[in-house]
C-alpha cells in the first residue's frame, strides 16, 4: 500500500515498498500547490511598506515640531508679556503716586508763601490790604519753586481792590513799583532798568480799550463796579509787554475763567486750580502750537476775608518733567478733568495727553492719545480732588477734579520684547530639523543597506532560482514562510538532525554532460580574466538554450555543463529537449569560440565540445549542509558522464535509451549509431550513437518536431555577449568567419596593443601631438650607421615614477586613440605578419602565442598581490609601492608597448634555421650582422616599415619626444636581442648583468641605475620566457610546440640545411634544455619577485612537462616522424 502526497505540477509522487519516493507524471494534479514566491514582489511590498512608515514619522515629527514651536514661541512670549504688564503697573503706580505727591506739595508750597505774605502785612501797622508790597517778592518765589519742584513757574501776587481804593491803588502801585522792580531785576539779573519798566507801567487800575470795531486800542480805567483783581507783582517779571504797557494793575477779572476762580476760591476759601491754554508764542514754536498750564489760585485770608491771591501757573510739560520717577519712559499720560479745559478760543475739552520719560515730556494735545490696546493696562489715580460743597457755588462754576491715566505705548511694550521666543522657537525648529537630518541620514544610510539587502536578497533569490527548480524554491521559501523547520534553506545546517530531507525520484529524465575539449591546456595559457570570459560567454550562451528548450542547468563543474529534462516539472519529451538543447550547444560552442578568438588569442577557436547523453531514473533533491544546492544522483548520472568521456570533439553521443525514445518519438533520422561499440568503465561494452548535427533544409523552416534547432534559434548567440565586455563590437559572427586565423590573429594582437596606446596617451595628458620635423629627422637617423646588435646596452634609462601620471592612467579606457591610428595599427600589424614565413614553429602565430604570455606576465606585474593574487577593481593600490615591486616597469605604459611589440616582431622574416646555419651560408644578412642574424633582420625590418610615412599617425601615439623614441627604439633592440638565447657571450653578459643587479651582496652597494639595471634584467627574461612560454605551460600546450619546431627542425635537416638529424638528440636534447634553460629561467622568473603567482605556474608546469617528457619523450620522437612522413611522403 502506498500513500500520496501532492508536490508542484501536475504530477504526484508515491512512496513505494522500499520507502523512496518516486514521480509518476501521469498523475492528475495535486490538491494543494505553495503560495508562488517572487522576490521583486516582496521587495516592491516591503518598500512601499517602509515609504508609508517614513512618510506618517516625518508627518508626525512635523506635526510635533509646529505644536512645539507654537508652544514654544506663545509660552515665551506670553512670560514677557506678563513681565511687561507686571513692570508697568509697578512702574504706573509709582509714577501715579509720586504725581499725587507732587501736588500735595505745590499746595503745601503756595499755603506757606500765603503765609509769609499774610503774616508780613499784619506784622506792619502802616500797612492795609490791599496796599502791601511784599518785600524781595523774587527772593521768596524762587525759594517757592524749589519748594514745588518746578524749573520755571510763574508766581503772581493779585490783591483784591475794592471800588472805594481803585485811586489811591494807582498812586500806591506807581509809587511802589520802582522798589519791586529794582529788586526783582536785582534778583533775576534782568538787564533792563528800572526807569524802562517804569515807562510802560500804568498808574492806575486799567483794562485794555476797544473800539467799535472791538480792536484794542490802549489801557483804560476800569470801568466796571465793584472789587478788581489787581495783577500787582510777578516772578519773574514778565519778558515782553502786552499792547505795550506791563500788566501791573490790570485788572484780571476780565478773563471769566479767573473770575469763576476768584468766585470759588472766595466761597471756599480753598485753593482752585483751572486750566489755561495759549499759542505759543516761543521762537522755535510752530504755527498752531498750544501750550496749557494749570492756574492754581492760593488765596490770602485776613480775618476771615479773601483779600489777595497768588496765582501759581504751572506747566504741564515742567510737572512731568521733575517726576525723577527712574526707568520711566515711552509712558502716555492723560490728565482728565472734570470739567472743560481751555480758555482761549482753542476749544474746551477736558483731556491732556502727554509722552512721558524721566527727564523729559512731550505734548501730545488736547486728546486722549493712547493706544486703545493698552486699555486693560491703564494705571488711573486721582491727583486733585478739591473738597468742596458744590451747593455753595454757582450752577455755572465747575470745580474739577483731575484724574491721572497712564498707558504703555508700543515702543515700550517692545523694549520688553527680547529674541527669546524667536530663539527658542527656532532651537526648537533646528532640533527638529537637526532630528529631521539625523532621521533622514539614518534614513539613508539603513535605505542604502536596505537597498544593498534587498539587492542581495534579489541576488540571491536569482542565484536560488539557479540553484533550484521553481517548483523546489518555492517549497523551501514556502516552508520558510511558514515557520517550518523543515527542508530550511537559511538553516542549512540545522536540517539534519530532525527533518525529513527533501528529496524525490524521477523516473523519466535525460541528462546531458557538455565538456570543452582542450579547455584545461588552453587557459593555462590565459590570464585569469579570460578564463572567466570564455566560460561565461559559453555558459551564458547556453543558459539561453537551456531556458528556451525547458532543461535544467544541474551545474558546472570546471569547464563541464551539467544539465537535465523531466524535472522537476515532468517533459514526456524530455530526450527531444534535451537533444535539441545539444545541438544547439555544439553550434553555439562553434561560432562563440570563432568570435572570441579576436580577443582571447591564438587557438581559441580550436576549443571544441565533447556531449554525452543518457535517459534514465535519477534521484533529486536540496543536499543540505555548507553550501546546500539541488543535486542528481544515481547510475542515469554515471552514463551519461561516460557517455561525455568517451565522446569526440564536435560530436554529441547519446546512450541506447535515449536513442530508444527518439526512435519512439519517430526521430529516427537524428541518430546513427557508432560503427563499434563503446567500453563504458563499470558497465562493459555498450551500443552508442551519435546525434546527428548537421541541419536538414526542413529544420530551417518548419519548427515541427523534428526540427533540432533553427537558424533564428542560434542567430541569439550573436545578440551580445554575457561577459559585458565590448570588444571587437565592430565586427560580426560573419565577418570572423570569413577571416582566416591569421586575420583573427592580426585582430587579437591590435586589441592587446590598444590599451597600451591608450595609456601612453593618457599619460601625457590625452594629448595627440602630430610628429613634428625636428622628430622627424631623428626617426630618420637613429639606428643608423650601426647593426641592431651594436646598439644593445646593458641597462636602459627608464621613466620614473610619477604618480601624477599613473593615476591619469587608472582612467585610460576613455582615451580615443582615433580611428586613423588604429587602422594604421591594424594594417601595420597586418603586414608584420604577411612577413612571417610558413614555417611550423617560427610563424605568425608562435608569435601571437609569445605576446600573449607578454601580456599575461606583464598583467601579473600589475596586478601583483602578496595574498591569493586576486584583485578588483574597487581595492586600493599602492603606486609608490607598485612602481618600487616591478623597478619601474609599470611606471611607463611605453616600456610595456615596447615589450609586446618586440614580442609580436621579434621572429618576422625567420627562415626557419638557426643563426649558425644562416652564418655558414654566408646569406646576406649574415654577412650584414655576423650574429644574431634572424633578431636584428627582424628589428631592422619591422623598424624600417613603421618609420613609413603611411604610419605616422601610429607613431604620433607611441612617441611624442625625442627621449621617447630613443627610448623605444632601445627597449625594442634589447628586447628583441634578448630572444637569442644560442649565442653564448650574450647569454654570459646577460647572466653576470643578472647576478650583478640580484644578488644579496650587490643590493646594499646598489647605485642609482639599480632599478634600471635590474628592469632592463627582467624585461630580457620576461621575453625570454615568453619566447618558450609553451614549455611552462600544459603538457598539450608543449607537446603540440614542440612537435611544430620538431618538423621545423626535421624538415631543414631533410632539405640538407642542418648538420645532423635532429630526432637522433631531440628527446635528451629537450631534457637538457629543461634542465639548463627552462627550469632556470623560471626560477629566476621566481626569484626576482615581480610576477607574483605567474612564476610559480611557470615553475611548475616546466618541472612537470619536463617530468612527462622523461616519461613519454622517446614514444612522442617516434610519432613526429611517423607524422612528418604522413605529411611530407618523405622519411
Amino acid at each position: 500500500m502506498s500513500k500520496a502526497s501532492s508536490i508542484p505540477g501536475d504530477w504526484s509522487v508515491t512512496e513505494n515498498s522500499n520507502g523512496m519516493s518516486q514521480v509518476d507524471s501521469s498523475a492528475g494534479g495535486s490538491t494543494m500547490e505553495p503560495e508562488e514566491y517572487s522576490a521583486p514582489d516582496v521587495a516592491k511590498r516591503e518598500q512601499k511598506a517602509v515609504t508609508n512608515s517614513k512618510i506618517l514619522v516625518f508627518f508626525v515629527l512635523l506635526l510635533a515640531v509646529s505644536g512645539a514651536a507654537a508652544a514654544t514661541y506663545l509660552l515665551t512670549a506670553t512670560e514677557e508679556q506678563n513681565d511687561f504688564e507686571a513692570a508697568f503697573a509697578g512702574l504706573g503706580s509709582e509714577v501715579s503716586t509720586v504725581a499725587r505727591n507732587k501736588f500735595d506739595q505745590i499746595y503745601d508750597a503756595l499755603d506757606a508763601f500765603s503765609t509769609i505774605i499774610s503774616s508780613q502785612a499784619e506784622t506792619d501797622p502802616n500797612t492795609r490790604w490791599p496796599f502791601v508790597l511784599v518785600r524781595d517778592y523774587a527772593l521768596k518765589a524762587e525759594k517757592m519753586a524749589v519748594l514745588v519742584g518746578l524749573t520755571s513757574p510763574n508766581f503772581v501776587f493779585l490783591p483784591i481792590v475794592h471800588e472805594e481804593d481803585r485811586e489811591r491803588w494807582g498812586s500806591f502801585a506807581f509809587e511802589s513799583a520802582p522798589v519791586y522792580y529794582q529788586e526783582s531785576l536785582a534778583q533775576e539779573g534782568d538787564s533792563r532798568t528800572v526807569e524802562e519798566l517804569m515807562n510802560i507801567t500804568v498808574p492806575f487800575l486799567y483794562e485794555h480799550g476797544r473800539d467799535e470795531n472791538g480792536v484794542v486800542t490802549g489801557p483804560i480805567e476800569v470801568q466796571h463796579p465793584g472789587p478788581v483783581l489787581t495783577f500787582w507783582q510777578m516772578h519773574p517779571l514778565p519778558g515782553y509787554p502786552i499792547q505795550g504797557v506791563l500788566p501791573t494793575s490790570y485788572d484780571m477779572l476780565i478773563f471769566p475763567e479767573i473770575a469763576s476762580q476768584l468766585i470759588t476760591t472766595n466761597v471756599t476759601v480753598k485753593p482752585s486750580t483751572t486750566f489755561v491754554q495759549y499759542q505759543d508764542a516761543s521762537p522755535t514754536a510752530k504755527p498752531g502750537d498750544i501750550i496749557v498750564n494749570s492756574q492754581i489760585m492760593q488765596p490770602i485770608v485776613e480775618n476771615g476775608k479773601v483779600v489777595a491771591v497768588i496765582i501759581l501757573i504751572m506747566p504741564w510739560i515742567d510737572y512731568f518733567q521733575k517726576l525723577n520717577v527712574d526707568g520711566l519712559t515711552d509712558t502716555i499720560a492723560v490728565i482728565r478733568s472734570s470739567c472743560n479745559i481751555g480758555i482761549a478760543a482753542v476749544g474746551k475739552k477736558n483731556e491732556l495727553s502727554y509722552l512721558i520719560n524721566s527727564t523729559s515730556a512731550t505734548f501730545l494735545g488736547q486728546l486722549d492719545a493712547h493706544d486703545p490696546k493698552y486699555d486693560d493696562l491703564v494705571v488711573s489715580r486721582v491727583i486733585l480732588d478739591v473738597d468742596v460743597d458744590d451747593s455753595e457755588l454757582p450752577e455755572e462754576i465747575c470745580v474739577p477734579t483731575l484724574t491721572l491715566d497712564l498707558y504703555p505705548t508700543e515702543e515700550l511694550e517692545v523694549s520688553f520684547q527680547t529674541s527669546k521666543p524667536k530663539l527658542y522657537t527656532v532651537v526648537v525648529v533646528a532640533i527638529f530639523f537637526f532630528t529631521s537630518l539625523v532621521f533622514v541620514l539614518y534614513d539613508y544610510f539603513v535605505g542604502r543597506r536596505q537597498t544593498k539587502f534587498m539587492a542581495r536578497i534579489k541576488r540571491q533569490d536569482q542565484i536560488v532560482s539557479n540553484v533550484f527548480p521553481a517548483a523546489i524554491r518555492d517549497r523551501l521559501y514556502d516552508d520558510e514562510q511558514k515557520g517550518s523547520k523543515q527542508d530550511n534553506l537559511l538553516d542549512p545546517l540545522g536540517g539534519g538532525a530532525g527533518g525529513a530531507p527533501l528529496a524525490d525520484l524521477f523516473l523519466e529524465t535525460t541528462v546531458v554532460f557538455a565538456d570543452i575539449a582542450g579547455f584545461t591546456a588552453w587557459s593555462s595559457a590565459r590570464e585569469p580574466a579570460q578564463v572567466f570570459i570564455l566560460l561565461e560567454t559559453i555558459y551564458g550562451a547556453f543558459d539561453k538554450h537551456a531556458y528556451r528548450h525547458n532543461v535544467f542547468k544541474v551545474e558546472t563543474v570546471g569547464d563541464c555543463y551539467v544539465a537535465v529534462a523531466g524535472l522537476p516539472e515532468p517533459d514526456k519529451d524530455h530526450a527531444v529537449s534535451v537533444c535539441r538543447f545539444a545541438r544547439d550547444c555544439v553550434k553555439t560552442m562553434k561560432d562563440t569560440t570563432l568570435k572570441l578568438e579576436v580577443s582571447l588569442g591564438p587557438d581559441t577557436s580550436e576549443l571544441e565540445l565533447r556531449v554525452g547523453v543518457h535517459s534514465g531514473q535519477v534521484t533529486a533533491g536540496v543536499l543540505r549542509g555548507e553550501r546546500s544546492r539541488f543535486q542528481l544522483f544515481g547510475d542515469t548520472m554515471n552514463t551519461a558522464a561516460r557517455m561525455e568521456s568517451t565522446s569526440a570533439r564536435n560530436r554529441i553521443q547519446v546512450s541506447q535509451s535515449t536513442a530508444n525514445l527518439l526512435l519512439a518519438s519517430g526521430l529516427s533520422g537524428w541518430v546513427a549509431p557508432r560503427k563499434s561499440k563503446t567500453f563504458v568503465k563499470g558497465k562493459g561494452e555498450m551500443q552508442t550513437y551519435w546525434l546527428k548535427i548537421k541541419e536538414s533544409k526542413k529544420s530551417k523552416t518548419s519548427k515541427s518536431k523534428s526540427d533540432i534547432c533553427t537558424l533564428s534559434e542560434t542567430a541569439e548567440l550573436s545578440e551580445g555577449d554575457p561577459s559585458g565586455r565590448e570588444d571587437n563590437d565592430d565586427l560580426d559572427l560573419d565577418d570572423i568567419q570569413a577571416m582566416s586565423k591569421t586575420e583573427r590573429l592580426v585582430e587579437w594582437n591590435v586589441e592587446v596593443l590598444s590599451p597600451l596606446l591608450q595609456q601612453i596617451i593618457a599619460s601625457r595628458g590625452g594629448d595627440m601631438v602630430p610628429i613634428d620635423s625636428s622628430l622627424s629627422k631623428k626617426e630618420a637617423t637613429i639606428g643608423k650607421g650601426e647593426t641592431v646588435l651594436e646598439e644593445f646596452v646593458p641597462i636602459i634609462p627608464l621613466k620614473r615614477f610619477d604618480a601624477a601620471e599613473l593615476s591619469k592612467r587608472l582612467n585610460a579606457t576613455s582615451v580615443d586613440i582615433g580611428d586613423e591610428a588604429k587602422t594604421q595599427l591594424r594594417n601595420y600589424l597586418s603586414n608584420v605578419a604577411s612577413m612571417y614565413r610558413d614555417n611550423p614553429f617560427h610563424n605568425f602565430e608562435h608569435a601571437s602565442h609569445v605576446t600573449a604570455s607578454v601580456k599575461k606576465l606583464l598583467t601579473r606585474i600589475v596586478n601583483v598581490d602578496d595574498g591569493n593574487g586576486l584583485r578588483t577593481s574597487s581595492d586600493e593600490i599602492d603606486l609608490d609601492d607598485m612602481a618600487e615591486h616591478s623597478y619601474g616597469i609599470t611606471s611607463d605604459p611605453l616600456t610595456q608597448f615596447s615589450v609586446v611589440f618586440s614580442a609580436i616582431i621579434h621572429d618576422m622574416d625567420h627562415p626557419g634555421v638557426p643563426n649558425a646555419q644562416l652564418v655558414k651560408e654566408h646569406t646576406r644578412n649574415a654577412q650584414i650582422f655576423k650574429k644574431s642574424v634572424a633578431e636584428q633582420n627582424s628589428v631592422e625590418l619591422a623598424w624600417g616599415m613603421l618609420m613609413g610615412k603611411e604610419y605616422e599617425a601610429l607613431r604620433a601615439c607611441i612617441y611624442h619626444s625625442e627621449d621617447d623614441l630613443r627610448r623605444f627604439r632601445q627597449l625594442v633592440v634589447n628586447t628583441v636581442m634578448a630572444t637569442d638565447i644560442v649565442d653564448k657571450e650574450l647569454q654570459a653578459l646577460r647572466k653576470a648583468r643578472w647576478e650583478t643587479a640580484f644578488a644579496e651582496t650587490s643590493i646594499q652597494d646598489a647605485n642609482l641605475s639599480s632599478d634600471d639595471c635590474k628592469a632592463t634584467i627582467v624585461i630580457e627574461h620576461l621575453i625570454q620566457a615568453s619566447d618558450v612560454s609553451h614549455t611552462m605551460q600544459h603538457w598539450h600546450i608543449y607537446k603540440s610546440w614542440n612537435e611544430k619546431f620538431f618538423m621545423e627542425c626535421y624538415a631543414a635537416y631533410k632539405a640538407g640545411r642542418a648538420d645532423s638529424d635532429p630526432s637522433k638528440n631531440w628527446y635528451k636534447g629537450e631534457i637538457g634544455f629543461f634542465d639548463f634553460y627552462v627550469i632556470p629561467l623560471a626560477k629566476k622568473l621566481h626569484n626576482c619577485g615581480v610576477f607574483g603567482v605567474s612564476s610559480h605556474e611557470y615553475l611548475n608546469y616546466a618541472q612537470s612537462n619536463r617530468d612527462e617528457w622523461v616519461r613519454e619523450g622517446e614514444g612522442l620522437v617516434n610519432e613526429y616522424l611517423v607524422r612528418y612522413e604522413e605529411l611530407t611522403g618523405q622519411r
